[in-house]
């Protein structure tokens, strides 16, 4: 086979709609517009919703505002963390989802003060509560914050 023996496949190609060129071309008369109103008529501005107020009036109404730039963290209690890990050992977003105690992939990691905690921890995650803070420091452990 050679390129100039190429050709499509039967029914491929379609010839072009010629719209208001009379009955017979199969699309005469209203020429697909349907009769009468503006569609028949003229242009229709996009987003027109026929006098109605448009939806992109509308929205701006809506009560509530969502931050774009909010950063939404996964999160995981002291209490969990006096569960899971022993005296000494280091806690950071690496150990807590090797655990499955975090599962968003690249989410940064708060540490919640729920619970209590008796058990000497290295603590680095993205952020900390207060309460989390406290308690990690009363049992003897350290707080670390990593940058996002």
């Amino acid at each position: 086979m050679k390129v100039h023996h190429l050709k499509p496949p039967e029914g491929a190609k379609q010839r072009r709609t010629r719209k208001g060129r009379g009955e017979r071309a199969g699309k005469g008369k209203t020429a697909g517009r349907g009769t009468k109103g503006t569609g028949a008529r003229g242009t229709v501005a996009a987003g027109f919703e026929g006098g109605q107020i448009p939806l992109q009036r509308r929205l701006p109404k809506l009560p509530g505002f969502r931050n774009p730039n909010r950063v939404e963290y996964v999160t995981v209690n002291v209490g969990r963390l006096a569960d899971e890990f022993a005296s000494g050992d280091e806690v950071d977003p690496a150990a807590l989802r090797a655990r499955s105690m975090v599962r968003k992939g690249k989410a940064p990691v708060k540490v919640l003060g729920s619970g209590e905690l008796s058990t000497a921890l290295t603590v680095r995650a993205h952020a900390f509560s207060e309460s989390a803070r406290e308690k990690i420091t009363a049992a003897g452990g350290t707080v670390e914050t990593l940058d996002r």
